[in-house]
């Protein structure tokens, strides 16, 4: 089930908006990453084999639009109106990967979010309009968030959408250039008939 109406796609909901990443976005997106160096670096992925082995924005663009057009990936970038801008501003990036079909239909999913844009609700309404993307449009049936035990602001937005905690995985993942336990969130499309989006928002009337 891989087709127009699953990637590539834009999603909105009010000023915020996912769309897929490209190339001329570097200058910007890097511009931001720059400027959150510091806010993101001990949540950082890094490569056992060293910093070397890290690609370029260009690298990994062409890679995860790869991995869109075999349908293992979504790449988004979390963009947002803001008064006074002439286009909508990059406050983050969001990817849907290893997307996995058959008898599993899974996905597990990863965002960062600019400080400055930070407990704005941000980050939970983008996780919230992936999923139901991939719940509502794509078919899937799971999708899974693995967490640093230390990340209390993401660790809030599992809990404000439901996650469940299913337990902690040691040295799941090469972070900030070591290996690190995660806690692992998931959802299953059967917890959010309404839609998660849809539940998240109705805490505000």
């Amino acid at each position: 089930m891989w087709g127009q109406a699953i990637w590539p796609v834009t999603l909105e909901c009010g000023d915020l908006i996912l769309r897929p990443i490209k190339i001329r976005d570097q200058r910007e997106w890097t511009r931001v990453r720059t400027r959150n160096a510091a806010w993101l670096e001990s949540w950082e992925a890094s490569s056992p084999a060293g910093p070397d082995q890290l690609p370029t924005y260009a690298g990994m663009v062409r890679v995860l639009n790869q991995q869109a057009r075999q349908g293992s990936a979504l790449p988004f970038i979390i963009t947002e109106r803001q008064p006074g801008t002439p286009k909508p501003a990059i406050v983050g990036q969001l990817t849907v990967s290893s997307i996995v079909w058959g008898s599993a239909l899974s996905a597990t999913l990863g965002y960062w979010v600019d400080q400055g844009r930070a407990g704005r609700g941000i980050a939970p309404t983008a996780v919230a309009m992936a999923t139901d993307h991939c719940f509502k449009v794509m078919g899937l049936h799971r999708m899974e968030i693995n967490i640093r035990p230390e990340n209390a602001a993401s660790l809030r937005v599992v809990e404000k959408l439901g996650f469940r905690d299913e337990g902690l995985r040691p040295r799941y993942l090469h972070i900030n250039g070591k290996w690190a336990d995660h806690r692992s969130f998931a959802l299953t499309d059967e917890e959010v008939p309404e839609g998660i989006l849809a539940r998240w928002m109705a805490q505000f009337p």
